[in-house]
């Protein structure tokens, strides 16, 4: 059965960016709207008529999203097709991991077990399984709650500066103070204290990662999206090559411009690691090269695809066919592998920021003389820019944002990525 024409209906959890490549994908394969549920409405699904979002108060978290989903459950208990349920960002993610055995009698839940989840979702313990499977990653020493409250000076064996981040990306987002970021690059002891005192006098309970600091710019990142089948084999890798980040501090590390790239040693290295867990579903991974040593420290594996992941279907390899292959015409089971990038014709480059943000703020290097070649050639795409998809009130939203883009980088592009 062709995908085109097989019969599944796709659910998608969650309003941002990521919803809105994933919907596009699914767009792309079926020309229907993609149903979608979430707390609140954002910007990158305004205005669309590929994804029919429907909001519920308190769905962000239990015990409203589970309530809720077993009243939707009921809504699709009768379709004959597959239904694929597919959490949008961390939090959906670990919800439906934590409830799939109250909803896979209805939907496809493409995703690992509780018990896989406590290993891979905290960063802490994700370095730990690094150690267990022999996988690079920084030089870090965990920060506790219990270390500050002491009083004691908080020792750390790293010169300045160092990365300094939540272990807990999911209870980070609750806690607000000025001079809150995603994630810190912190320059001295005194910047070190006072980070670390507001977090946790402002509510943040969970540990902090603290690392070596990576030299290099934004051009050193890497970044990997996975899918592994439901017999945990792996069938398709694609890896990019990131040139620049968003310097706004709720956004640091959101990759706003990405290459395609091919390397046989990380797919390698990472599929091997993948069927040694037995891991099911899309993943995601962050990392960056290291000049000292030549290796490619891991930062963290997100269980679903990245906010900027829609770089994979606009270099070919629609993110949306692969669980479709996989649990509804079944022909994934047979496939080989899937390395991507390796012979592309129709290489693209992947903006989330306007061509002038990327010429102005991209690091000069031949990835960026490659990248800007590819503009030349109109060979680039952004994710919410969808021909497809396009009406006054879209256009309007897309140039607001852009500014927006335009506005943040001009503001913090030097304090925070100079």
């Amino acid at each position: 059965m062709a995908i085109e024409t097989a019969d599944f209906t796709p659910i998608l959890l969650g309003s941002d960016f990521n919803v809105y490549g994933m919907a596009r994908s699914f767009y792309e394969i079926f020309h229907k709207p993609v149903k979608a549920f979430a707390q609140r409405e954002l910007a990158p699904t305004r205005f669309t008529k590929i994804v029919d979002l429907e909001l519920i108060d308190g769905f962000a978290e239990d015990p409203v999203w589970i309530e809720e989903m077993l009243k939707i459950k009921e809504r699709y208990r009768d379709h004959a097709e597959p239904v694929i349920l597919i959490g949008c960002g961390d939090g959906y993610a670990e919800l439906i991991v934590r409830h799939k055995k109250e909803l896979e009698d209805v939907f496809v839940c493409p995703y690992i077990d509780v018990d896989m989840l406590h290993q891979l979702n905290n960063k802490e313990n994700f370095y730990k399984v690094c150690e267990k499977y022999d996988l690079p990653y920084p030089k870090t020493q965990i920060i506790t709650k219990e270390m500050h409250d002491s009083g004691e000076k908080i020792e750390q064996p790293f010169d300045y500066p160092v990365a300094l981040k939540p272990a807990n990306s999911i209870a980070w987002l609750d806690v607000k103070f000025e001079g809150r970021k995603k994630a810190f690059r912190i320059q001295s002891r005194e910047e070190f204290d006072r980070i670390v005192d507001l977090s946790y006098t402002n509510g943040y309970t969970g540990d902090f990662i603290l690392q070596d600091f990576i030299p290099g710019d934004d051009s050193n990142m890497r970044v990997l999206n996975a899918y592994v089948d439901q017999d945990h084999k792996v069938k398709m890798m694609c890896l990019g090559h990131p040139l620049l980040e968003d310097p706004a501090p709720s956004a640091i590390g959101n990759y706003v411009a990405i290459m395609p790239e091919y390397n046989q040693e990380i797919y390698d290295t990472i599929q091997k690691f993948l069927e040694e867990i037995k891991f099911t579903g899309y993943a995601n991974f962050d990392m960056k090269y290291d000049v000292r040593d030549g290796k490619y420290k891991l930062f963290e594996i997100n269980l679903r695809q990245g906010r900027s992941s829609f770089f994979v279907t606009l270099n070919g390899y629609n993110l949306a066919q692969w669980v479709v292959r996989d649990y509804v015409t079944g022909d994934l089971k047979d496939a080989e592998t899937l390395y991507c990038n390796e012979h592309n014709d129709h290489a693209a480059l992947w903006l989330g920021v306007p061509v002038k943000t990327f010429k102005k703020y991209a690091r000069e290097n031949e990835a960026k003389e490659r990248a800007l070649e590819l503009i030349k050639e109109n060979r680039y795409g952004t994710t919410y820019e969808y021909s497809e998809d396009m009406n006054p009130k879209r256009w309007l939203l897309i140039k607001w944002m852009n500014h927006n883009y335009v506005k943040n980088f001009a503001r913090y592009f030097a304090e925070n990525k100079g």
